[in-house]
């Protein structure tokens, strides 16, 4: 590895939080270093169609999006290096990033790792994932007016998605492996009085119908194999999102499911100089749009951070 390269602040991650992080610290003529991962772009890059961002009234592909932030990013001064983050060392001032090839030390850390969907492991999933297959109700739901559409998951969030794609389905169907909901009380009684909604008790989903697109989901009986077919369009998976923290959620405060805590308010994090943003710290919103302005906001505390203590 070549010596170790000394920088004002290193973000961790990309994405809109990362990226717009950049930007704003570029800008301040902070020249930040942007560890964006060989998956850069976080989410988006798996999103075909972007039709919730602002400024883009004809949508946008997600790939596309992060290309314009990235390009944004660089035209101010930011270095953009495409490689995964392998040690994250906040115990210690100045703190540490490594990649395979590069080493740097910072005043400052941005944390930007974001958060990735948890799915259900089938090569049909995955073949047909923005083609039918979503993990994001809020952000492609539109994309199916009309359709009948399918929701796995027992948790609160499942009943949210359930509860918003009733907006444009004509019909969702909850597919769940037990019979009763995990989800808080509240969110069971909106999601089974609702007259779109019904329910597929004590199924899961083993196989994604369609070649194209999605045409239908195999469910099966775990307990007798019984299986049987649901004609759905469109397939949300809703059992959860795992923050991508593992490199240092032992160093850092975080909460019971690995997303770091920050001041309420802020992106200020347990450690003086450390800040997150984006989905490795918000396990509610989840929009690109709220990640961006996080980023802005980790950027502006990191830039008055480094200027209290003489170092922007």
């Amino acid at each position: 590895m070549s010596e170790v390269e000394h920088r004002r602040v290193v973000i961790v991650g990309s994405g809109p939080a990362g990226y717009t992080a950049a930007i704003y610290a570029a800008r301040a003529e902070l020249s930040p270093q942007v560890v964006a991962g060989l998956t850069f772009g976080g989410q988006l890059m798996l999103t075909t169609d972007v039709e919730n961002y602002p400024g883009f009234p004809d949508g946008v592909t997600g790939p596309e999006l992060m290309e314009l932030f990235q390009k944004q990013a660089e035209r101010f001064g930011s270095e953009v290096l495409l490689e995964d983050a392998t040690r994250v060392e906040l115990r210690e001032h100045p703190f540490r990033v490594e990649t395979d090839s590069r080493s740097f030390s910072a005043d400052c850390v941005i944390l930007a790792t974001g958060a990735s969907a948890k799915w259900l492991g089938l090569a049909s999933e995955e073949r047909l994932q923005n083609r039918g297959v979503s993990a994001c109700a809020t952000c492609d739901g539109a994309l199916y007016r009309d359709k009948a559409m399918a929701v796995v998951g027992g948790g609160d969030t499942a009943m949210e998605e359930a509860l918003f794609l009733t907006r444009f389905a004509t019909r969702v169907s909850v597919v769940h492996r037990r019979d009763s909901l995990r989800a808080s009380k509240i969110m069971q009684e909106r999601a089974l009085a609702h007259d779109k909604i019904d329910f597929v008790w004590n199924r899961v989903v083993v196989e994604v119908l369609g070649e194209d697109f999605v045409t239908g989901v195999v469910v099966e009986d775990p307990e007798g194999g019984e299986r049987s077919t649901l004609p759905v369009e469109a397939l949300f998976v809703a059992i959860g999102h795992e923050p991508n923290t593992q490199l240092f959620a032992d160093q850092i405060e975080v909460d019971e499911t690995g997303y770091v805590r920050v001041e309420a308010g802020s992106t200020r994090t347990s450690l003086e100089g450390v800040f997150a943003c984006g989905d490795a710290m918000d396990p509610h919103y989840r929009q690109a749009v709220t990640a961006a302005g996080s980023g802005c906001m980790a950027a502006i505390e990191a830039e008055r951070w480094l200027a209290a203590r003489g170092l922007a």
